[in-house]
């Protein structure tokens, strides 16, 4: 287990009175007065009227003089108080004349988190974020890492609110629309990287089945393994998505009972039943690894957590951050290793501390991120990379491997060896930036084909 990344976004977006976003109404109505036969009436020249202890003309009497709110002609104008004694306008006897359109309005302006699209930008923040610490994990391999920041277990947190939210539609839409989102990017990607493994000399058997629907790790050959290990993520979230709608059930009989529950599974694997050694046992050794980040999800969304006593929630997180991160560190010799994503146990207590103190802050404290919209080139950043968060998933770990051959053709030039730092995993990472953006702007736009939108180079 290896890597992290966010099942691909199931949120809309629209325009319309809503949460995030507002729409604007405008009525109108007509700046005339009728008499009694339904003609314009017109006073008589240099006729001036008494006052009136009235506004001179009723909203009940002539509706269809009024605008929204009782306001005449459609938009806000003066009437004349009651008390007012200053005489009415005299009108030229023209009743064929149009009296002059009364100019719109001008609409307020906009906050910048409504142009946003509506989204809550701590969570996309949190997403683009993970994203970044994935490649740069697989980049330079820092066993610290997945301490500083849990990308793995924060990405199902965020997963699971997604996931509760959607429910609140029936069950099997949502999951056909959460698999049908998935696949065809999936597909898209295997296409390229079980041709080149059928040329390097594999041989597939039955098991090819899971390059179609990834129930269990797809098979692949030892020359395509860097591509085609990540792919146990999808393979969870996809577990996920399947179990929810009868999860979020059993969650909402007993919330907080059950989402502690959570943690028995990994606890049993480590230290009573060991799962078989096939993609059965690895399969359910990561979605227990992972259970309670994706049940915290839930109980975000159900407001679970605003509703939780702070001292409680932080001394529990804190106590399993200090767990996970003890177990680590003092069984190094059995692992080889404190890296977390090698420690199932050590994962799942770390990532529950440290994602239930960012949910809790987001449903405790309002933790937001909207004035990221005054930096809009970063805005824009956040932006793309939730629409594309299963293209950069999927292509980042091709875009590692082909900065290699890319690096090495840069040796033959004598300009580039003397004045570029060509040994530097820094520069490695900078060139799989590159590359990563050439593959989210020449494939993803089947992730839009698989939420029925209109393609796009960028969103």
């Amino acid at each position: 287990m290896s890597w992290e990344q966010y099942g691909p976004p199931g949120q809309g977006q629209g325009q319309g009175q809503g949460q995030y976003g507002q729409g604007y109404g405008q009525g109108y109505g007509h700046g005339y007065g009728y008499g009694e036969q339904g003609q314009a009436y017109v006073p008589p020249p240099q006729q001036q009227y008494a006052p009136h202890p009235q506004p001179y003309v009723q909203p009940q009497q002539y509706p269809q003089n009024y605008g929204p709110n009782g306001v005449y002609g459609g938009y806000p104008q003066e009437v004349p108080p009651a008390e007012s004694t200053a005489p009415l306008p005299q009108v030229a006897p023209e009743p064929a004349a149009q009296a002059p359109a009364a100019p719109e309005p001008e609409q307020p302006a906009q906050a910048p988190a409504a142009r946003s699209g509506g989204r809550d930008r701590y969570f996309d923040t949190l997403r683009a974020v993970a994203l970044v610490r994935v490649v740069t994990y697989h980049t330079f391999g820092w066993a610290w890492a997945g301490m500083v920041f849990p990308s793995m277990g924060i990405m199902f947190g965020l997963a699971g609110t997604l996931m509760a939210k959607s429910l609140e539609r029936p069950a099997p839409k949502v999951v056909k629309s959460r698999i049908r989102r998935l696949l065809p990017p999936f597909w898209f990607w295997g296409l390229f990287v079980v041709v080149a493994m059928l040329i390097h000399g594999w041989m597939p058997g039955w098991q090819i089945v899971y390059w179609v629907v990834p129930l269990g790790d797809p098979p692949g050959n030892a020359w395509g393994q860097q591509a085609w290990e990540i792919l146990w993520y999808l393979r969870t979230y996809l577990w996920f998505v399947l179990i929810s709608p009868l999860l979020l059930k059993v969650f909402r009989l007993a919330p907080v009972p059950v989402l502690l529950a959570t943690l028995v599974p990994i606890v049993v694997f480590q230290f009573g039943w060991q799962p078989p050694d096939n993609r059965f046992g690895t399969g359910l050794l990561d979605l227990a690894t992972y259970l309670f980040c994706w049940v915290l999800g839930f109980a975000h969304r159900d407001g679970v957590l605003a509703r939780l006593k702070p001292f409680a929630v932080v001394a529990l997180s804190l106590a399993a951050l200090g767990y996970g991160g003890w177990y680590a560190l003092a069984h190094q010799a059995e692992y080889g290793t404190y890296d977390l994503d090698d420690i199932p146990l050590a994962q799942a207590f770390w990532s529950a501390g440290f994602v239930t103190l960012l949910m809790y802050s987001k449903a405790r404290l309002n933790v937001d991120f909207a004035g990221l919209a005054r930096f809009r080139r970063l805005d824009r950043l956040v932006t793309v990379f939730n629409a594309r968060a299963v293209t950069i998933y999927l292509w980042h770990e091709l875009a590692l491997i082909l900065a290699v051959p890319l690096i090495d053709q840069f040796w033959k030039v004598p300009a580039f060896e003397t004045y570029l730092p060509l040994e530097s995993q820094w520069f490695m990472f900078g060139v799989g930036w590159v590359l990563i953006a050439v593959f989210v702007l020449a494939c993803g736009w089947v992730e839009d084909v698989a939420g029925r939108k209109r393609p796009r180079l960028l969103p």
